[in-house]
């Protein structure tokens, strides 16, 4: 374990830090001293320990101030106060504040080697968990057959990106997908070829798409895109562009083969400036896909929607080449 395990002092006691480091890296743990909370927090930015061992009494920013501006940085490490203050009351403190255990000065090395192993395990295994967590989090959110998300979250997902599109004042976009004539499709060929044309649309929506995009399947072979940081122009030409990639492509599987069209509508939320919701704007998209039908299929429809309120300004459709 110890080569891997970095381990952060905070302790503005020079000859206990000379004492604890020696003994850690003996244990094979990778060790960085600071000698006060400023130095420690300056030292998380590029150290990322899985450890802190933290004095309470330190001058200008004690133990107790120093653990609540760690909490606040992203995947904080675990603290362990090493410190003379042993009272009752100042391991309450210590505890309640955030630490995960408590070391009293002066201290046995075994002592102290034993707790950090703990606290490293325990670090690990809660590590272990949130990772097989997060893996199980995506496995529900996940389309089995397409790769894309499912409807189970999606609209939280939307959300964010309108509020994130509010705060710095970039375009957010919906589109709604539906594969023209699908039922044609199950109607003519066996119902595994159905399956292998929408895991076919999935990946081609995937490879389209940027990193900070999203796409879902909304359900049989509709599919939802948002599109975030996007201008109402660069909305414009990423939805003619999946359409035409729909389009040219051949979906074979086999003895089948089959080339098809999509129909969308796009809403498009310029420069954040909208109070309208994640499920308001899909449904904007939705009435957009429902024209493009209208009028023909094989088309978008879009519509722009600035100001604070539900304003749509400008709805065009963009014609079958």
């Amino acid at each position: 374990m110890g080569d891997t395990d970095k381990i952060l002092l905070v302790d503005d006691d020079h000859d206990n830090l000379k004492i604890v480091r020696t003994l850690l890296e003996k244990a094979g743990y990778g060790v960085q001293t600071a000698d006060s909370g400023k130095a420690g927090l300056l030292a998380l930015e590029t150290y990322q320990p899985d450890l802190v061992l933290l004095d309470v009494n330190m001058p200008e920013m004690d133990g107790l101030e120093t653990i609540e501006l760690l909490k606040t940085k992203e995947d904080p490490p675990a603290v362990v106060f090493v410190t003379a203050n042993t009272t009752t009351e100042d391991v309450i403190k210590g505890l309640d504040a955030g630490a995960l255990d408590y070391i009293a000065k002066p201290f046995s090395g075994m002592e102290l080697l034993a707790r950090v192993r703990t606290q490293l395990r325990m670090k690990k295994l809660q590590d272990e968990l949130r990772q097989a967590n997060e893996k199980l989090q995506g496995l529900v959110e996940i389309d089995d057959l397409t790769g894309l998300y499912n409807m189970r979250s999606i609209y939280d997902k939307v959300d964010q990106e309108i509020e994130r599109a509010r705060r710095y004042g970039h375009g957010v976009a919906a589109i709604m997908l539906d594969m023209d004539h699908f039922k044609g499709v199950n109607d003519n060929h066996d119902h595994l070829f159905g399956s292998h044309v929408l895991k076919g649309v999935g990946a081609l929506i995937r490879q389209n798409i940027r990193t900070h995009d999203f796409a879902a399947r909304y359900g049989g072979d509709e599919f939802l895109i948002c599109l975030s940081q996007i201008s109402v122009e660069g909305a414009r030409v990423f939805c003619e562009r999946l359409r035409e990639v729909l389009e040219k492509h051949l979906f074979k599987s086999g003895d089948d083969e089959i080339r098809l069209t999509a129909s969308m509508g796009c809403t498009i939320i310029v420069d954040g400036r909208s109070l309208i919701d994640g499920r308001s704007l899909v449904r904007h998209a939705d009435h957009g896909l429902y024209q493009s039908k209208k009028e023909g299929r094989n088309r978008v429809t879009f519509t722009e929607i600035f100001d604070e309120s539900v304003d749509i300004i400008s709805e065009s459709t963009a014609k079958r080449r």
